[in-house]
């Protein structure tokens, strides 16, 4: 070997034990050139369908929606969709899903993915209920989807740390008069301020609870009852003609499963009408006044109905 070539190799093998110790050490590397046409310095979008990078949601990359649709997003979302859904999007006494975790609202840009499911209804498997068509005009769903994206954009991922401390918010702003009037006009056929309602708003707790309970039919028992919610009952008649009563454990399009009294279950297949399953839902007169409450209406009820301690 040439004395020049040596030396030329050993140089060459001593920058590179350099780098690999600067590797090790956590030298910066340099980035990655961008894509031929892309600007420099363009930041890279996050992936879609789910959070990007740093736990951070879609719609934490989106500009800031307007600020007056996000409002009457946030007044809509508190009459149609927090009972079941949280007050907070993480699902609520109702059962409905966490939507700070659903594909359906990540992926959502202007209601075009929120809009069929509000309009149709949508059955979510094992869940004994589905929620039910809401006849709300599209720009009002629009403005829903809109405040769902500003809850996503400031929000933190799943099991992180509070960024503060619990906000309070003061919901008992309606006119309790007014209240009881709708009340006795609308409510009273099924429920009673002397018989199920006494004390409807110590057993509650807290005025944000109490609201949830009576939008979505929660926690009421009917005329003369006062435990927890009437449970959500089934009828199945077999080809034989026998009737087979209880609560509903789990229904879908192929099997529908019913709790007996002594808690144990019993199953049935199902092939489209076969066998008959009648259900009776408590909170299905409640589901079919939702459509008709004025944000007023929610406000004065519950004002109404937080005095009966």
């Amino acid at each position: 070997m040439r004395p020049r070539t040596a030396v030329a190799t050993a140089a060459y093998l001593l920058m590179a034990c350099i780098a690999v110790k600067l590797a090790a050490q956590g030298a910066p590397q340099t980035p990655a050139a961008p894509p031929a046409g892309a600007p420099q310095g363009a930041p890279q979008a996050p992936p879609q369908g789910g959070r990007g990078r740093g736990g951070t949601f879609p719609a934490q990359q989106r500009p800031p929606g307007d600020p007056a649709q996000i409002a009457k997003g946030n007044q809509m979302y508190g009459v149609y969709c927090r009972a079941c859904h949280g007050v907070d999007l993480r699902g609520g006494d109702q059962g409905g899903p966490n939507l700070l975790r659903s594909q359906i609202v990540l992926n959502d840009q202007d209601g075009e993915s929120i809009m069929p499911i509000v309009q149709n209804g949508k059955q979510t498997p094992g869940l004994p209920t589905a929620m039910p068509p809401l006849p709300i005009p599209p720009d009002d769903i629009k403005a829903i989807a809109a405040y769902i994206r500003s809850v996503l954009a400031t929000a933190r991922g799943q099991g992180s740390p509070p960024a503060g401390p619990p906000v309070e918010l003061n919901i008992v702003v309606g006119d309790a008069k007014a209240g009881e009037a709708y009340f006795a006009k609308t409510c009273a056929a099924c429920h009673s301020a002397t018989g199920d309602l006494q004390g409807i708003a110590t057993r509650a707790g807290e005025p944000m609870a109490l609201q949830n309970m009576w939008v979505g039919g929660g926690g009421f028992g009917g005329r003369g009852g006062r435990g927890g919610p009437t449970p959500v009952t089934a009828t199945v008649t077999l080809s034989s003609g026998e009737k087979v009563q209880g609560r509903l454990g789990r229904i879908d399009d192929f099997t529908v499963v019913l709790v007996q009294e002594d808690g144990t279950s019993r199953s049935f297949r199902r092939d489209g009408d076969v066998p008959k399953v009648e259900i009776k839902d408590p909170r299905e007169p409640h589901r079919k006044l939702l459509p008709t409450y004025s944000d007023k209406d929610v406000h004065d009820v519950t004002a109404y109905l937080v005095t009966l301690k």
